[in-house]
């Protein structure tokens, strides 16, 4: 999911800065396309574990995860102090990361008749006209309308975080989620990052400046990719798993 704490902070840079990059996003949609690939690339690398040595994943996927979150703080730390040469690579190893750990996900939805290949490009393409629409919306809030936005989006995405912990939590336990409110969890999560794209529009140009396009890119991957993943869990939840 995406990091709270870093939206709380893009949050409160804005709040103190007027409209400091108002060409950020244009600078940072390149560096988004490039993420995603990697991220393409890496899901498929995951789903060929899957598929030839399955007994392997899951100790590689715990250790993907834990080498993810790492690498969000460093890269995004280098970012922020213009530090490029150093900040690409680690960002380009990160999105290979997320993409490792984003196969599981995928891989279930290949596997059910409901979803498919077909599903995961509606997911993919569902995204990107989100991110289209957005857009103008995002770029002409009011101050009052995008804050009080903003600050709804932050709300929930910390209250659906706390619910995320808790179904993992349940699931070692052996608990599954029952179907209603699984569609529930991931209905409300594309609903919420619907909305943080288009916060994403109104903050970031008052967070960073145009030449900060790389961590204002990580912020709006971070949200294209928890967006598929609550598309991709809803057209699950909607089609059972097979």
């Amino acid at each position: 999911m995406s990091n709270t704490s870093n939206f709380r902070k893009a949050i409160s840079d804005a709040k103190s800065s007027a409209l400091i990059g108002p060409n950020v996003i244009a600078n940072a949609l390149p560096y988004v396309g490039g993420g995603l690939i990697l991220t393409a690339l890496g899901t498929f690398g995951g789903i060929n574990v899957l598929r030839t040595n399955p007994g392997i994943f899951m100790p590689t996927f715990f250790v993907a995860i834990v080498a993810e979150l790492v690498l969000f703080f460093v890269a995004r730390s280098i970012a922020i102090k213009g530090n490029n040469a150093v900040a690409l690579p680690l960002l380009a190893t990160y999105s290979l990361l997320s993409g490792y750990t984003l196969s599981g996900l995928v891989f279930v939805a290949l596997q059910s008749s409901g979803v498919g290949i077909q599903g995961v490009g509606f997911a993919a393409l569902a995204c990107g006209l989100t991110f289209i629409a957005a857009r103008p919306i995002g770029s002409n809030l009011s101050e009052q309308d995008g804050f009080a936005l903003a600050k709804t989006v932050q709300l929930g995405i910390i209250a659906l975080f706390v619910v995320i912990v808790g179904q993992l939590v349940f699931s070692l336990f052996g608990a599954g989620t029952p179907q209603f409110l699984e569609i529930a969890i991931s209905a409300i999560g594309v609903l919420l990052f619907v909305g943080a794209a288009v916060v994403d529009f109104f903050v970031l140009p008052r967070t960073y400046t145009d030449e900060q396009a790389i961590p204002a890119a990580l912020s709006m991957y971070l949200t294209y990719i928890n967006l598929f993943v609550f598309i991709l869990r809803l057209l699950i939840a909607i089609n059972g798993r097979d």
